[in-house]
């Protein structure tokens, strides 16, 4: 009797995906008071409980987050053709101090930018 081989999958790495914003998102460039380049995500409320919100607790139509420096250089760092590992890396040249954590910092980065639908994988 032969046994039966069970094929393993092979996802890609990681560290290979490539993301850029979501088209649909609008979003743009200010300075904060130390005048640093942020970045602010305009996010538009929309739905059946947004509406409700809206309506009877004056909640706005479009929510304005505003990333962290961090934050900011890395949506800055999204062009379409940088892989995760390059945004690493860029990152780990820019803030030099962090760069122990910037691996850990980054993934989560982008894991809640994914969450949020905020960025898609190319």
């Amino acid at each position: 009797m032969a046994k039966k081989v069970k094929q393993q999958k092979i996802s890609k790495n990681y560290m290979d995906s490539i993301f850029v914003h979501k088209p649909t998102l609008q979003w743009h460039i200010t300075e904060n008071e130390s005048k640093k380049q942020i970045v602010v995500l305009d996010v538009e409320n929309t739905g059946f409980f947004n509406k409700i919100a809206q309506k009877f607790f004056h909640k706005p139509k479009v929510s304005h987050i505003s990333l962290d420096e961090y934050g900011s250089s890395l949506w800055l760092f999204l062009d379409g053709s940088s892989t995760v590992f390059d945004i690493v890396n860029k990152m780990k040249e820019k803030f030099p101090s962090e760069e122990d954590k910037m691996l850990n910092r980054v993934i989560t980065f982008f894991h809640i930018l994914q969450v949020n639908e905020f960025i898609i994988q190319i």
